[in-house]
């Protein structure tokens, strides 16, 4: 039983989790398709790119999407994938619910600088505080999800690298080199596919330095629907509550 309960998320989510926590955060564990012809119109600059958004951000209050994550470790030729449903909601701190419904149930809160993880098939919930790196929750979950471009631009070199149709989306590829020493000893490159009809990502691409890189695709997406505040509460009558950190 106790190797039961102790057993580590999957490996999908778990190696994003793991860039918050391996800078800093004590005790936490973290496609490509066909080049789109624009019938010899150029592709847009990459300051109109960041302008349009901008503007996205601005009008961002929520989202709703199906979801999911993809890891890969090129060594060994290992594929593992989650799928489920993500909220967003925009706020001083974001709130945001990760339902993972394959291949195993578990659901993730982010809400006022804290994250529960919900593992139903023990009936328990992890608690962690997020306090000091509630930041990067946004960035390596979000990232494009109403992010200021002005604070893209601070954190990042960016970079545009062609056009592209991903599953009949038209989008815009973008390569992200993280500027913080920290932050790339952990990601060499991000790579985020943006839709050019709502201006937000449709897929994530983290690539590490030895090589491993995971995937968020983002498909049925609703934008700005009402979203209330029960929608960002984990359900779990008599869950035992363990603080790890």
């Amino acid at each position: 039983m106790r190797a039961e309960v102790e057993k580590p998320l999957n490996r999908a989510f778990r190696c994003r989790l793991a860039v918050i926590l391996t800078l800093g955060v004590a005790a936490l564990p973290w496609g490509a398709g066909l080049a789109l012809p624009r019938k010899g119109k150029l592709p847009p600059p990459l300051t109109e790119i960041l302008s349009h958004m901008n503007e996205s951000a601005k009008r961002l209050k929520t989202i709703s999407a199906s979801l999911e994550y993809t890891k890969v470790t090129v060594l060994v030729d290992d594929k593992s994938t989650e799928s489920g449903q993500l909220l967003f909601r925009k706020g001083k701190s974001a709130d945001i619910l990760i339902d993972i419904q394959k291949p195993d149930a578990k659901t993730i809160l982010f809400r006022k600088n804290r994250a529960e993880i919900f593992n139903p098939r023990i009936n328990q919930i992890q608690e962690y505080d997020l306090e000091e790196k509630s930041n990067l929750v946004e960035q390596f979950f979000l990232l494009g999800f109403g992010t200021d471009t002005d604070r893209l631009k601070k954190e990042y070199e960016l970079k545009f690298l062609k056009e592209e149709n991903l599953d009949g989306d038209t989008t815009v590829v973008l390569e992200l080199t993280p500027r913080s020493e920290e932050t790339l000893a952990q990601i060499s490159t991000i790579t985020l596919w943006v839709s050019e009809e709502s201006w937000l990502p449709v897929q994530q691409k983290f690539l590490q330095p030895g090589g491993d890189y995971f995937i968020a695709r983002y498909t049925n997406v609703k934008v700005n629907r009402a979203l209330p505040s029960s929608a960002f509460q984990i359900s779990a009558k008599d869950a035992k509550r363990v603080k790890m950190n």
